[in-house]
C-alpha cells in the first residue's frame, strides 16, 4: 500500500454556505475539489430550524434540509465530500500539506479554508434544549426577529453588536429587555446612545439569566442581580444571545494573519491571504455580517481566486 500522499488541486476545509458555494464553483471549473467537512458538516447552519431569508427559497426551508440542497449540488458537479476535522496544517511550501483527523495527509496546491464561527451561548440546559428545537432561543436577530414580531423579546449582550441587535429588535417588537452582565456596556458610545434613545429598550445591568422557562416554546427567563443578589422573572416568548462568536480558526495560527478575535485576515475585496495558494471565505473571516448569503458570496469569490491562481501559475 503506498504512502504517498494524495495531491490534489483544490481543497476546501468546512462545509456551510461558504464551502459548498466554494465547491459548486471549483468543481465547475473543472478543479476536482475534495472537501472536509469539519467537526459540524453542514456548519452552523444545521442548528438552525427555519430559514427565510435565503434567495430561492419563497415557502422558507429548515437550516439542515437547505445544507442537504448545498451538498447534493455541489456533488452534482463532481465535489468529494469527505467527513473528518482537519487537525494540522503545514503552509511553508509551495504545496500546502494538510493533516485529517491526526492521521491522513494531504497536499494541495490550493486550500480554500471556509471553517465558520461558533456562537458563544450561556450554556443553561434549558436554553441548550429550546435552541435545539427551534423553541425561541437564538443567536441571530436579524436572521430570526422576524418571528418575533410584536412580541416581548430578552437579549443578552453588552458589545456594538448587541446594541445592533437590540435596536434592530425594537422596530419589531414592543418590548426589549437588554441584559448586561456588568454595570456598563462594552460597545462605543455610538451605539450606546442608539440604545439610550431608543424608548422600548429597557437596560438590566448587573443582571444575568439564570434559568429559560417552557416547555416547547421560551415562555420566560428567570434573572438575577449579581450585586444586590435579587431575582425576577421577565415574561418574554424569545430569548436572543449577543455575546459574540469564536471563528473555528485554532489549526491557523502561526500560518495565517489573525485579528485580536481570530478572525483571519486576508487581502481587501479578495479573498487571499499572506500565503499564496490559501483562501478564506465565510464566517471565519467575517465578523460583520455572518450570514449564510454572505458567506456563500464569499464562498464563490474564493473558488474564483482560486482558479486564477491555479491557472498564473500553469497548474490549471
Amino acid at each position: 500500500m503506498s504512502t504517498t500522499p494524495e495531491h490534489l488541486k483544490c481543497l476546501i476545509i468546512g462545509s456551510g454556505p461558504a464551502g459548498y458555494s466554494a465547491a459548486i464553483y471549483a468543481a465547475r471549473a473543472d478543479l476536482k475539489p475534495v472537501m472536509i467537512t469539519g467537526p459540524l458538516p453542514g456548519g452552523q447552519l444545521t442548528q438552525t430550524t427555519e430559514v427565510d431569508n435565503y434567495p430561492g427559497y419563497p415557502n422558507g426551508r429548515s437550516g439542515p434540509e437547505m445544507m442537504e440542497d448545498l451538498m447534493a449540488q455541489a456533488k452534482r458537479f463532481g465535489t468529494d465530500v469527505r467527513h473528518g476535522w482537519v487537525t494540522k496544517v503545514d503552509f511553508t511550501g509551495p504545496v500546502h500539506k494538510v493533516w485529517v483527523d491526526e492521521k491522513t495527509e494531504i497536499h494541495a496546491d490550493t486550500v480554500l479554508i471556509c471553517t465558520g464561527a461558533n456562537a458563544k451561548w450561556l450554556g443553561l440546559p434549558n436554553e441548550t434544549r429550546l435552541r435545539d428545537i427551534g423553541g425561541g432561543v437564538t443567536a441571530c436577530a436579524v436572521c430570526d426577529g422576524f418571528f418575533f414580531k410584536g412580541q416581548t423579546v430578552a437579549l443578552v449582550g453588552a458589545g456594538d453588536s448587541a446594541c445592533e441587535e437590540a435596536t434592530y429588535l425594537a422596530k419589531l417588537c414592543p418590548k426589549v429587555y437588554m441584559i448586561v452582565r456588568k454595570d456598563e456596556f462594552r460597545a462605543s458610545k455610538a451605539m450606546v446612545h442608539r440604545v439610550e434613545n431608543t424608548p422600548n429598550i429597557e437596560v438590566l445591568f448587573n443582571t444575568e439569566v439564570t434559568d429559560v422557562l417552557g416547555k416547547d416554546i421560551v415562555e420566560g427567563i428567570t434573572i438575577v442581580n449579581n450585586k444586590t443578589k435579587a431575582t425576577g422573572k421577565l415574561d418574554v416568548t424569545g430569548l436572543f444571545l449577543a455575546i459574540g462568536h469564536t471563528p473555528a480558526t485554532e489549526v491557523f495560527k502561526g500560518w495565517l494573519d489573525m485579528d485580536p478575535q481570530g478572525y483571519l485576515t486576508h487581502v481587501p475585496d479578495r479573498t487571499v491571504t499572506k500565503v499564496p495558494g490559501v483562501f478564506v471565505a465565510g464566517d471565519c473571516a467575517d465578523h460583520v455580517y455572518r450570514q449564510a448569503v454572505t458567506s456563500a458570496g464569499s464562498g464563490c469569490m474564493a473558488a474564483l481566486d482560486a482558479e486564477r491562481y491555479l491557472a498564473a501559475n500553469g497548474i490549471h
